[in-house]
């Protein structure tokens, strides 16, 4: 270390010490709570720079990891999977062309009959949210990306759009009788968002989750999904289990298809997260061979429009009241 970097490291530690000490004040159960909410901003704030480091492709996982004092592999651990989740933005036009939408019958059970005010967590830019306005009920819509809310608005003007996470969420205690998120819970921090949204419901209300998943038992379809993730395998969890204050959750599951033309697949592959984070070559590439192959497969290749086929499948979860 340069005696100019050790210098600038000692300055900008004594400023982080005053600003701490402005903070918290006093001290107290106030400057605890002042504390520990400027933690969370500035934990958000340093999100957000890393993630527009990494989509803007400026600093690797080593630089990141040595600003915040980690490894490279520590850093990736903790801030890839948000990256990721932070990337939609980059591709909300193709996100809107792209994403399927969600079969009626899923969408009636995962709304009870008598819930009347929906918050929409996580919503992207409203495949679900515009089922919940068409049934007529009061929607909040609450998604993280500008670009995202921009078209959620445009597209769906009647609801209410907010932003915020499933982490923070933008609603009064016990303003809402169901809570839905579409293709989303698996980007959340559960620990954060189970109670956040427990706050959010009134008791027994419900939150369903779902997940609109390729059916891999059609041939081809598998095929498609095994190019899709040459690059970057995708697990995550379908079924998940809550714990307290929800209770044990009730599965469905509803196969059905979504007619698209061959550039509506190509948007569908663009959007995903683990695409708009590739390496622009490899993106354009894996692009490409999906357009191929959409146009070259016997099962594809004299089709106008291809029925894709799609298991919707949903958990739901009843707030239990308290004791």
């Amino acid at each position: 270390m340069t005696e100019a970097t050790y210098v600038a490291s000692v300055d900008d530690d004594e400023e982080a010490r005053r600003t701490a000490d402005a903070v918290a004040g006093d001290g107290g159960i106030a400057g605890l709570r002042r504390v520990s909410r400027a933690i969370g901003a500035l934990e958000e704030r340093r999100a957000a720079i890393i993630g527009e480091l990494r989509r803007g492709r400026l600093a690797s996982w080593e630089e990141i990891g040595r600003a915040c004092g980690m490894t490279r592999q520590g850093a990736a651990r903790r801030w890839a999977r948000a990256v990721q989740a932070g990337s939609f933005g980059d591709a909300a036009a193709a996100y809107e062309r792209g994403r399927p939408g969600y079969p009626a019958s899923a969408v009636e059970w995962a709304v009870p009959r008598a819930a009347r005010r929906v918050l929409d967590l996580g919503a992207g830019t409203g495949q679900f949210t515009r089922l919940l306005a068409e049934a007529g009920l009061t929607v909040y819509a609450v998604e993280p990306s500008a670009p995202m809310r921009e078209r959620l608005g445009a597209l769906v003007p009647e609801v209410i759009v907010r932003e915020g996470t499933a982490e923070r969420i933008p609603l009064d205690d016990a303003s809402v009788d169901a809570v839905v998120m579409a293709h989303a819970w698996h980007w959340v921090d559960p620990a954060l968002a189970v109670p956040e949204v427990a706050r959010v419901l009134v008791p027994g209300g419900t939150l369903s989750l779902l997940w609109n998943l390729r059916d891999l038992d059609e041939p081809w379809s598998a095929e498609l999904d095994a190019l899709m993730h040459r690059h970057t395998p995708q697990e995550f969890d379908t079924r998940p289990e809550l714990g307290e204050p929800f209770g044990p959750p009730e599965r469905l599951e509803v196969r059905w298809t979504q007619p698209m033309t061959r550039a509506e697949v190509v948007d569908m592959v663009a959007s995903r997260s683990y695409v708009i984070t590739l390496p622009e070559r490899d993106r354009l590439r894996l692009l490409a061979d999906v357009g191929e192959f959409l146009v070259t497969h016997p099962a594809l290749r004299d089709r106008e429009e291809i029925a894709m086929p799609y298991i919707t499948r949903c958990s739901r979860f009843r707030r239990e009241a308290a004791a």
